[in-house]
């Protein structure tokens, strides 16, 4: 069995773009390990939609323990090429998240993405969010300058919406201190959108290679104090993931074939008692949700590939048992309409 590329050329096009993002990053955290951990390369995971016929994709995992809690850089596509009935024709995509195992350098997501309707229309998901357990105001001011010089005139957009998707109404904070997030992206000219979503992505690499980079260098000690600090923001990196994202959900919710890639952006450990006590400040019937997490963790929070299998199915039957809880999510000024791309028309 082997992936089915999508037809179209503007899917292959973005799916060549995607992919050039993929070995930029890994290319450039390989070379981390190299200088500065235990010289161990990301290991390329396969996955197959529908045993190939629908797509799928490749992740590339973390093997360095000394410089990775947890870290994949994922690539995917899928489409419905023989399926006309169905409202998309491709979806092509770059997900990543680096979880640094030393809690003074910052972790990071990025989402970049086409999407291609079955009508001829098209649009693009762009995504960055810098993710420090201790905040650090040189990476914070790096990293917002670079989204600034290289998101042009949909900095102020990107921003806002970006604020918006990733704030936490429950915990009355954001995750993550720097956010950029543009939905349904398009303008008149494919090119150029191409050409942006491109030049975006490399640059928000490239900006934070040098940011951790430097970090490794110059902040190599580090207190138990600082490790709970750690623990305590990738549980709610984690919640913020299972009960808010709508692209963590729509991706478990269309398809089982790929749980453990999509739930590759949680971290190694978290803390359960303080992911339990969350659960008393979320609306009905996301306290369900919470509660049901944390039950599925062993008493050290250990977040383990059997585990995230089990959280999951969790998420997945959650929506499925109370589907008006999917208006409870994030969303930017528009609401993403992954899942019902995925219906019939």
């Amino acid at each position: 069995m082997s992936m089915i590329m999508a037809k179209s050329q503007e899917a292959i096009d973005a799916y060549a773009l995607v992919k050039s993002l993929q070995k930029r990053f890994v290319d450039k955290l390989n070379n981390l390990s190299l200088t500065l951990g235990e010289n161990k390369k990301f290991e390329e995971v396969t996955w197959l939609r529908d045993e190939g016929i629908h797509g799928g994709g490749s992740r590339f995992e973390s093997r360095d323990n000394i410089l990775f809690n947890t870290a994949s850089v994922n690539v995917s596509q899928v489409h419905y090429d023989e399926d006309e009935t169905k409202k998309l024709q491709s979806a092509s995509a770059i997900s990543t998240i680096i979880h640094p195992k030393n809690p003074n350098v910052p972790s990071i997501h990025i989402h970049i993405s086409l999407t291609q309707l079955r009508d001829g229309g098209a649009y693009w998901r762009v995504m960055a969010d810098l993710n420090p357990s201790i905040i650090n105001e040189d990476d914070k001011k790096i990293f917002e300058e670079a989204i600034k010089n290289l998101s042009y005139s949909t900095y102020e957009e990107g921003i806002k919406q970006g604020e918006k998707y990733f704030n936490i109404p429950a915990l009355n904070r954001h995750r993550g201190v720097s956010h950029f997030y543009l939905e349904n992206y398009k303008t008149s000219n494919k090119d150029k959108d191409s050409s942006f979503a491109l030049s975006f992505g490399e640059g928000i690499i490239d900006t934070y290679i040098n940011i951790i980079d430097n970090a490794f260098k110059t902040r190599k000690e580090f207190s138990v104090q600082d490790i709970k600090t750690q623990l305590d923001y990738h549980t709610l990196y984690l919640f913020q993931v299972l009960t808010l994202d709508r692209g963590t959900t729509s991706g478990l919710l269309i398809h089982n074939q790929n749980d453990v890639g999509i739930m590759g952006s949680l971290p190694t450990f978290v803390n359960k008692k303080l992911l339990q006590s969350w659960s008393k400040n979320v609306q009905k019937p996301q306290d369900e949700l919470v509660k049901a997490l944390a039950n599925v963790l062993n008493e050290q929070g250990h977040v383990d590939i059997p585990t995230k299998e089990k959280l999951a199915s969790i998420v997945r039957t959650h929506y499925k048992k109370y589907p008006q809880a999917l208006s409870m999510q994030a969303s930017g000024n528009t609401i993403p309409s992954t899942v019902s791309n995925h219906h019939k028309k």
